[in-house]
């Protein structure tokens, strides 16, 4: 009787293993299969929702938007680096238009300065709100330029969009553990 619970036991270990590799593969083929365009985009449509949600809430939630600060922060932080990393680099290469990727570059650098001022109050405190209504402005229009003006550039240039969005993807999950250790 030991010995069959012992084979239930191990065949059990053996399909939860099987299916952790299964879905560990899953996952690397989802990100090998998402091109750079939908790696920053779907950045994009997470952080514009979780300013949509912060504008919605009462003064009296001051945990909720402290969390949803915080994730804000945190992928913002994460997703300009990755871009000032990876995808601006292969971008210039691609495209030579140093304008349009300076430009964004300077607005990474106002956006980081925002960050850590919001970063270094406390929820309820005098600015506060503001701060995250006008970092949430300046996001949205950074991203609508993003996605107006570089991204059709980039799709007529010669640039490796699969390639990069694999390495984004990856560069993304590394400092997103990071970040949030």
């Amino acid at each position: 009787m030991a010995t069959k619970a012992k084979t239930k036991a191990n065949r059990t270990a053996e399909r939860k293993s099987s299916r952790s590799q299964s879905a560990s593969r899953n996952k690397e083929r989802q990100q090998a299969a998402r091109n750079a365009f939908d790696v920053l985009e779907e950045d994009h449509r997470e952080v514009e929702e979780w300013f949509d949600e912060y504008d919605e809430l009462k003064d009296s939630d001051e945990g909720r938007k402290g969390e949803l600060a915080e994730k804000i922060c945190l992928a913002l932080k994460v997703h300009a680096q990755i871009e000032e990393e990876i995808f601006y680099p292969r971008a210039r290469e691609a495209t030579k238009d140093d304008d349009l990727l300076d430009e964004a570059i300077v607005e990474h650098a106002t956006v980081k300065n925002m960050i850590a001022e919001i970063e270094e109050m406390d929820v309820g405190e005098e600015l506060y709100d503001a701060k995250i209504r006008v970092l949430g402005e300046m996001v949205k229009r950074h991203i609508r330029e993003e996605e107006e003006e570089l991204f059709p550039e980039l799709q007529s240039a010669k640039m490796d969009l699969d390639a990069v969005g694999k390495e984004l993807a990856e560069r993304k999950e590394e400092l997103m553990s990071e970040m949030s250790a």
